[in-house]
């Protein structure tokens, strides 16, 4: 929120695998009826009648969606996209403070594809990833209802709505709530949750919300959806609603963009080869979604360098995350490295500064460990093909 429990609504499209495997061209109901017995008759133009049957299941979700859809918004700044629930029909959007971490005046997308204007009225405080906008000249808007706080139960079914990678408005995935973290206030749910879904809906089978989206847990350095995800529980949103609401509420998301803050990183030169000896234990930073401990590095980078970057340990489980310098996910890896060490290859994306976490896979997991960042350089070319071919490429 997007990586490792980071979530960041961001970046880079990733399309694996998508095909269409069935021909509805020859599909056209000219009228539908729903029976009392529960089944749709649908009539078809110059084609015997037949009935097509809808599991309560579907039924379900078929309702959520047509209830809820519509109040789910795409959102766009300079430098990530998200989604967001509109909570009240003047406007008022709810999302995640990490979405709209710079503030300002944002892009919004309703449903039926207008794009309009709203304005960051509030966040979060003591790093509660919420914020709200609202949106300019609206006056009747549909909006989501909120669930009463206190009702959520593990088993119950969970619905997204959102727009995974900045593409697919719209998209509904469903799962249950697998698992409720009371202390920090999070709901676990597999419905699929990527980039994109971050300050989206997670709805109950009455269209209510339920939890805000806002990270995922992943391994690999793709960094894809395996079936954990969470969201901010509608426990932790009418507190702060009212404060939003009593104007209260910081307008600066500071603790938000503080928490990779390269100030607060070790500065590493990155030249031919880098070795850093580190130690996890209770008094490094805390990845506030699963509670695993990480260092935090910064370097330099060139559009084009490639690098290798290796943590080994034989007292944790070494896990590596590099980020952009806008906390944006660009690779991370869990046992790359062979055992229970991690590799990350990489060829930089462009100039700039680059965030390196160093961190145990597990909560808790304390002890030693070695990181090296090694530049490889690429293969030289003879100098007649330098002046017409970029050879990072």
């Amino acid at each position: 929120m997007n990586v490792k429990l980071l979530q960041k609504a961001t970046s880079g499209i990733l399309v694996v695998g998508i095909g269409v495997g069935a021909n509805l061209t020859n599909f056209s109901a000219v009228n539908a009826q729903i029976r009392p017995d529960k089944t749709i008759k649908i009539r078809h133009k110059n084609q015997t009648e037949s009935i097509l049957a809808l599991s309560i299941e579907e039924q379900t979700n078929i309702r959520v969606y047509q209830r809820a859809n519509q109040a789910v918004v795409s959102i766009d700044t300079d430098k990530t996209n998200g989604s967001g629930t509109i909570i009240s029909a003047d406007g008022m959007v709810l999302t995640n403070a990490h979405v709209v971490s710079q503030g300002g005046i944002v892009q919004i997308t309703l449903a039926d594809g207008r794009k309009v204007k709203a304005d960051v009225i509030g966040f979060g405080e003591k790093g509660l990833d919420l914020a709200v906008l609202k949106i300019r000249g609206e006056t009747n808007l549909p909006i989501i209802r909120i669930a009463r706080p206190g009702y959520t139960k593990v088993g119950q079914r969970a619905f997204a709505i959102g727009n995974p990678f900045g593409r697919f408005q719209g998209t509904l995935t469903v799962g249950i709530v697998s698992r409720i973290d009371r202390e920090r206030g999070l709901l676990q749910t597999d419905a699929a949750i990527n980039p994109g879904n971050s300050g989206g809906p997670l709805l109950n089978s009455a269209g209510e919300l339920i939890g805000v989206n806002t990270a995922i847990f992943t391994r690999g350095q793709l960094g894809g959806n395996i079936g954990i995800g969470f969201a901010i529980s509608i426990d932790r949103v009418p507190e702060f609603l009212t404060a939003v609401r009593e104007g209260r509420a910081p307008l600066v998301a500071q603790q938000q963009a503080a928490m990779f803050d390269e100030q607060l990183a070790k500065q590493l030169e990155l030249n031919a080869l880098i070795e850093v000896k580190g130690n996890l234990d209770r008094e490094s930073n805390v990845l506030p979604v699963d509670n695993s401990y990480y260092d935090l590095y910064a370097f330099e980078g060139k559009a084009g360098q490639k690098i290798s970057i290796d943590m080994s340990s034989n007292q944790i489980d070494s896990y590596l995350i590099l980020l952009n310098s806008n906390d944006q996910e660009l690779a991370q890896d869990d046992d790359s490295g062979g055992e229970k060490n991690a590799r990350i290859i990489i060829t930089l994306p462009e100039d700039g500064t680059y965030k390196l976490l160093a961190n145990s896979y597990e909560a808790g997991e304390s002890g030693e460990y070695q990181l090296k960042i090694e530049a490889i350089s690429p293969r030289i070319r003879p100098f007649f093909e330098r002046e017409r071919i970029n050879y990072y490429r």
